[in-house]
């Protein structure tokens, strides 16, 4: 609800059905037209959904949540929390690309994270690095690109970031963002957010 807040709904967790549409999710459309996204938006807007103590309550049963953008950051944040509880001190975490470092590495220096430069290559076998961060308190640190999750549609590249409000996917100026947080998990969300957001309203928020 942070994330989604401060990004003015760019960021929003019951973006499921559009993320199907686009067939990023678990079902595919053979055919979009503007009328089924229309009819889709009516079940997306993360004031639609709200924590009430320990339930999650929506305003339609229809609405689905998705939180695979977040998973990554969420895992990395329960094993560093599990780290710290044992007093283990010096450690790095990667799931999936989403990183929690702490202390040192066993050289005993600080841990370097390389960020990879992004380029369209559905392979993923690009490994040439835009640049290293180096890291020695606890932070996250989360990535998110449109450079290898894309769809081919009609000879038509659409990018995985998806703007809920509009239902559409969009390709701003942003080929990759990386975000460090002191919480993995809000890093993922805001570089999923920094995607559709664009470099100007990336920068001020």
């Amino acid at each position: 609800m942070q994330a989604s807040e401060q990004t003015d709904g760019i960021f929003d967790v019951t973006c499921a059905p559009l993320i199907n549409l686009w067939g990023f999710g678990f079902t595919k459309f053979d055919s979009i037209t503007p009328q089924l996204v229309d009819s889709i938006r009516h079940f997306v807007g993360f004031r639609k959904v709200r924590l009430q103590g320990n339930r999650v309550m929506k305003d339609d049963p229809r609405i689905l949540l998705n939180f695979s953008v977040l998973g990554g950051g969420t895992i990395c944040n329960i094993i560093a929390c599990l780290f710290d509880r044992k007093g283990i001190s010096n450690y790095m975490i990667d799931i999936g690309g989403e990183m929690i470092a702490k202390g040192k590495n066993p050289q005993g220096w600080n841990w370097c994270i390389g960020i990879v430069r992004p380029k369209d290559d559905s392979t993923g076998t690009n490994s040439e690095l835009e640049q290293i961060v180096q890291v020695s308190e606890r932070l996250g640190l989360a990535t998110s690109g449109n450079y290898r999750n894309f769809d081919l549609k009609d000879g038509r590249k659409y990018a995985h970031a998806i703007n809920p409000i509009t239902g559409y996917p969009v390709q701003k100026d942003i080929l990759s963002a990386t975000i460090i947080a002191h919480q993995c998990m809000l890093a993922d969300a805001y570089a999923t957010a920094f995607m559709t957001l664009g470099s100007r309203k990336a920068r001020q928020l």
